[in-house]
C-alpha cells in the first residue's frame, strides 16, 4: 500500500496493491499491520455503506463528541470527496482538500478526527464505504454548509447544477457559527 500525504495535516490518500487478471481483482483495503507501518495506528469500531445518485451531496458532517476518523472509499461509481480542517491548533485550520475517489483506481482517503467531511456523487450512482474510529452520535452531529463562502470549496458542479441535499444539509451552519476543535 502506498501513502500520499495531502496539504491538510493528517489527511492522506492510500493506494492499495491491486492484483487483477481476466477474472477480476483482489485488494486488501484494511490490514492493521500495513496501516501501522504507514504511520496510521487506527482502531475502527463501525463500518458504513451508502449508495447515492448523481448530484447528491452528503455533508459536510462531523461530530463534536465521539469525533470520528474515517477511512473512506468508493466501490462503484465516483465521488468528489472533501475534508475541512476544524482543528484550531492545526497549521491547516480552515483549509479544505478535495479529490475524486472512484471504483477503478481503488484509492482511499484517511480523514482524521477533527475534520468535517462530505462528498458529491459524480456518476449515475456511487457506493461509498467508510470505516469509523468512533460510533455515530446523532446528538452531537453538525452539518457545515456545503457552499460556505469562507471555506470556498470548488465543487465540480458542471453538468450537475445545484446538488441535491438532505434537510439537515440544507440547514448547514456557516463557518463562523460552526463549532471548532481546540
Amino acid at each position: 500500500m502506498k501513502r500520499e500525504d495531502t496539504p491538510l495535516e493528517g489527511v492522506c490518500l492510500l493506494t492499495p496493491r491491486v492484483f487483477g487478471d481476466e477474472r477480476g481483482f483482489f485488494l486488501e483495503s484494511w490490514n492493521e499491520n500495513t496501516f501501522r507501518e504507514l504511520g496510521l495506528d487506527l482502531n475502527f469500531v463501525q463500518d458504513n455503506h451508502s449508495r447515492s445518485s448523481q448530484g447528491i451531496l452528503r455533508g459536510l458532517h462531523y461530530q463534536t463528541e465521539h469525533t470520528q476518523g474515517k477511512l473512506v472509499r468508493v466501490t462503484s461509481g465516483a465521488v468528489f470527496d472533501v475534508a475541512i480542517d476544524l482543528r484550531q491548533s492545526s497549521p491547516s485550520f480552515g483549509q479544505w482538500f478535495g479529490t475524486t475517489l472512484d471504483a477503478t483506481d481503488h484509492k482511499m482517503l484517511w480523514v482524521p478526527p477533527g475534520f468535517a467531511h462530505g462528498f458529491l456523487v459524480l456518476t449515475p450512482f456511487a457506493d461509498f464505504q467508510y470505516k469509523c474510529t468512533d460510533l455515530y452520535d446523532p446528538s452531537s452531529e453538525v452539518s457545515l454548509a456545503w457552499n460556505d463562502p469562507t471555506v470556498g470549496i470548488d465543487w465540480p458542479l458542471t453538468g450537475i447544477g445545484e446538488p441535491a441535499l438532505s434537510g439537515k444539509d440544507k440547514e448547514g451552519l456557516a463557518w463562523d457559527q460552526a463549532p471548532k476543535f481546540a
